[in-house]
Parts: structure tokens; sequence; C-alpha cells
């Protein structure tokens, strides 16, 4: 569903709330030409208790984490972004959405330097169902190992979620997808397992869990420590620092991709060869089902993690 379609229209820009269509940066914006900007992505969810935004306190630290290998000063505080965005949510009287706020530099000068140029900070929030579909969720999705290759925190920030750096995830994705594949896997430059272009990515062997640690150029996903987190209270053995190679993918008992766009989502094919029995696994199930019971309050516990508009 594109944007024209959906029931939104109202946006909060630099402290103002705008209409949505008058939502608008010069062309000669550096955050355009450069991708000097950072971004989030969280997720609102609808619950007997009204909307909740989950985990919004960790969403703002890395959004102002972001900004510092950027020297990018956000004119705002924690405590007007989660004002304005929970306004955005009532004002459009959304029971569940996606927030997407999002700071860059604007329009003055178009050095490289960005020099002068303002930070411009926006929030924008709106209906977003499953990422990859419903589908997907219950019976998993096809995936292949892109050629593409992440790049190293030693090239730039990859704990920093920054707009630019999304061409990488972009090639990797529309690569897979080019080729009958719902997404990708993403390589380090060792070689190793890295990430999805949008999500993490967690193994399962003989019933423990494995994920790719933070030195292996992953972004530290909000989703990913959720689900660690779940399933140590499960009681399984979650190993997050793992190195993963690539040949681990094809032997593994399961797979699934986590991410605040994806939520929980099993992976049933790795560049054709099936993983497991080719179906959401039975740890994959528990996992998805303790997370979704979660964040949609079908349970009391970890009430610390929402925000109520």
């Amino acid at each position: 569903m594109g944007f024209d379609e959906m029931d939104v229209d109202t946006i909060w820009m630099d402290g103002d709330f705008v209409d949505w269509e008058d939502a608008k940066v010069h062309v000669l914006t550096h955050g355009l030409h450069y991708g000097s900007g950072i971004f989030e992505g969280a997720r609102c969810y609808e619950t007997e208790d009204g909307p909740a935004i989950f985990r919004w306190p960790e969403h703002l630290d890395r959004f102002y984490d972001s900004a510092k290998p950027y020297e990018m000063e956000i004119d705002h505080t924690r405590e007007e972004l989660t004002e304005a965005t929970c306004e955005l949510i009532r004002r459009q009287d959304l029971s569940s959405c996606y927030i997407r706020p999002l700071a860059f530099y604007g329009y003055e000068s178009l050095g490289v330097s960005p020099g002068d140029c303002p930070t411009r900070t926006a929030i924008a929030v709106w209906p977003w169902g499953t990422y990859l579909g419903q589908d997907a969720l219950e019976n998993g999705i096809d995936v292949m190992v892109s050629s593409w290759r992440k790049h190293a925190s030693s090239q730039v920030p990859t704990n920093a979620k920054t707009t630019g750096l999304y061409v990488n995830s972009m090639l990797a994705g529309e690569e897979a997808r080019r080729n009958g594949y719902a997404e990708a896997i993403v390589l380090n430059k060792e070689g190793n397992v890295a990430e999805g272009p949008g999500e993490n990515i967690f193994l399962v062997r003989d019933g423990d869990l494995y994920t790719p640690g933070l030195a292996e150029s992953i972004l530290d996903g909000i989703t990913r420590e959720t689900v660690i987190t779940l399933a140590r209270e499960l009681g399984y053995t979650v190993h997050d620092g793992a190195t993963i190679s690539r040949g681990e993918l094809n032997t593994a008992d399961e797979l699934f991709f986590t991410g605040s766009a994806a939520e929980v989502t099993p992976i049933k094919r790795v560049d054709n060869v099936e993983i497991g029995d080719g179906s959401r696994g039975p740890v994959t199930e528990a996992i998805q089902t303790r997370f979704f019971d979660v964040v949609e309050r079908r349970t009391d516990d970890h009430e610390e993690w929402f925000t109520y508009p």
C-alpha cells in the first residue's frame, strides 16, 4: 500500500506539525546528496490498553547515539520527540503504526563537509502491517546469500543507523528479489554472516541459539536484544557473540530474522537449500509466540518496554 492510500495527514518537522504534503526540503539538501542522516524505525502495537510504542526509550537512545559519529546536534530533547510522536498517533487516531524519526543535515552549502548546514529533524507515523507478509511469519521465507558484502566498522560506523549506508541494504535486497527470493543474507568482509538488509539473524542448532556479535559488522538491533532476553527467559542458551560461517547456514536446524519491521520471521531456505524440514521450526515458533504475546500485551510482564500515547 502506498502512502497516498493511507489515512495519514500530518508529519512533525523541526518542532511543528505540518500537513503531510507540505513536509518538504530543498533539492540541494546536504543529506539528499551525501546520505548524511540518521533514522530509527519503531513499532506501536494495538493492545487492549490502547496503542503501545515498543521500546521507545531504547530507540531514542540509538537515535541520539547514531548522530554522534557525524557530530550532528539534534536540537530537540528526548521529551520533545516523545511528545511529538505520541501526538502524531493521537491526532491521526492510529491504533497501531510504524514510527520513523529522522535527522539529517539540511540546506546551506554543498561541500562534502556539512559546514553550517542545519540539522533538520522529522517524525512520521503510518500504518504498516507485516514487513515480509503474514504468510512469511507463519511459513517462512526463501533467502539468498548476497554477492554484496556488509561494510566494516573500520570503514563506517556500523552501530549507527545512517541513511546513506542503506544503499548497501538496497543493493542486497534488490539482488535477492531479482533472483526470486524474498530477502538476502549479507556477509561481512571476512566472509562470515553479518545480517539481513534490515534484520538481524539467529541460527538454531541442537536447541541453542546463535547470533552474530557486534564485532561482525552488525547493527545492534533492539528486536535482537529483545529476542535474546525472551529466549533466555524461556530457558534457551543464547550465544550472542557468535561468528557464523556461510556454510553453517545450510546445516542449521532453524534460522530466523528479527527486526522492528520484520519482527520474528522464519527462514525456510537459503540459496534453495532447505533449512530443517523447510518450515517454521519449534524454537522459532516458541520465540515468535512469546514475542507477539509480549508486544500485543497478552501477558503482563515487561511493562517497562512500553510507552502509551
